[in-house]
C-alpha cells in the first residue's frame, strides 16, 4: 500500500491507508526530535520488512514543523516543541507546547469529522513524539482509546500531572503502553520509569516494558508488540467485518 502526503496547517503527513474500503479507527505515530514522518515510516519498514498497516485502521505519521530548538543552541529543527534542556528535572516550555496543542487537536478533530469516534483513536510516538502523545492523551484528549510511548519521558513537574490531579478518580482514561531501552544514554530508562509510576499513581492503567540491550532506538520486537496492542485496543467493528465480505 503506497504512502502519500497531505498538508494540515503546514504539517506534512505520511498516511498509510487501511487495506479495506473504509477505516473505523486511526493511529497517529509521532517521530522524535530532528526527524521526519518520512524517515520514521522508512525506519518502521526497515525493522518490520513492511509498513505498519491494518485492514481497518488508518495510520498517520506527521512531520513536526521546523522551529528553533534550545538543546541545539537555538538552531532550527523538526521538533514538536522546544525544551530548555533534555533533562527530567528541567521545567517544560509550556508556551511552545501550547502552540503545538492547536495543531495536534486539529489533526485529531479532522479524523472525528470523518466519522471516527475519539475512542477509536490511538496516539503514540518515539522519544519527543512519545512525550507529545502523553500530553495529548492525559492533558488534551482523555477521551481517546490509548497511547504508546517509546523511549520517552515527561518532565518532573509536567502540566500533565497537574491536569490529572483534577480528574475524578472514576474517570476512564486512555490505556498506556510504554517501552524503554535499558542502555538508553540520551533518555535514561529511570526517567521513563518515573514517568510511568507517576501516571499510574494518578489513575492511569498500563504497562511499562523494559527493553534489554537497547539504546535510544526502536526495536522490531517493540513494534510487533505495539501492533498487537493496537489490534487488541482497536479491534475490527462489525461494520469492518461486513465490508470485508
Amino acid at each position: 500500500m503506497r504512502i502519500f502526503r497531505r498538508l494540515l496547517m503546514g504539517l506534512v503527513e505520511q498516511v498509510i491507508p487501511q487495506t479495506q474500503a473504509k477505516h473505523s479507527g486511526t493511529v497517529i505515530f509521532f517521530h522524535g526530535s530532528g526527524d521526519t514522518g518520512h524517515n520514521l515510516a522508512q525506519w518502521i519498514i526497515f525493522l518490520l520488512g513492511k509498513q505498519m498497516e491494518f485492514p481497518h485502521l488508518k495510520v498517520i505519521i506527521p512531520t513536526a514543523p521546523v522551529q528553533p530548538y534550545t538543546p541545539m543552541g537555538g538552531q532550527n529543527s523538526n521538533v514538536w516543541f522546544d525544551r530548555r534542556a533534555i533533562d527530567y528535572a528541567a521545567p517544560e516550555s509550556r508556551r511552545s507546547m501550547a502552540s503545538m496543542y492547536e495543531i495536534v487537536s486539529e489533526l485529531i478533530q479532522r479524523e472525528i469529522n470523518l466519522g471516527i469516534s475519539p475512542d477509536r483513536i490511538i496516539v503514540g510516538g518515539f522519544s519527543m513524539g512519545g512525550a507529545l502523545s502523553l500530553h495529548i492523551a492525559y492533558h488534551l484528549r482523555r477521551d481517546i482509546a490509548g497511547v504508546f510511548a517509546c523511549s520517552s519521558f515527561l518532565n518532573k513537574d509536567s502540566v500533565v500531572y497537574e491536569s490529572l490531579q483534577t480528574v475524578p478518580k472514576d474517570t476512564k482514561m486512555p490505556k498506556l503502553l510504554m517501552f524503554h531501552g535499558d542502555r538508553d544514554t540520551l533518555v535514561p530508562m529511570d526517567w521513563g520509569r518515573k514517568t510511568f509510576d507517576k501516571l499510574t499513581e494518578l489513575g492511569v492503567q498500563g504497562e511499562f516494558v523494559p527493553l534489554k540491550n537497547t539504546l535510544h532506538e526502536l526495536k522490531t520486537r517493540e513494534l510487533k508488540q505495539i501492533i498487537e496492542w493496537i489490534n487488541t485496543t482497536l479491534p475490527p467493528l462489525d461494520s469492518d467485518l461486513v465490508n470485508k465480505l
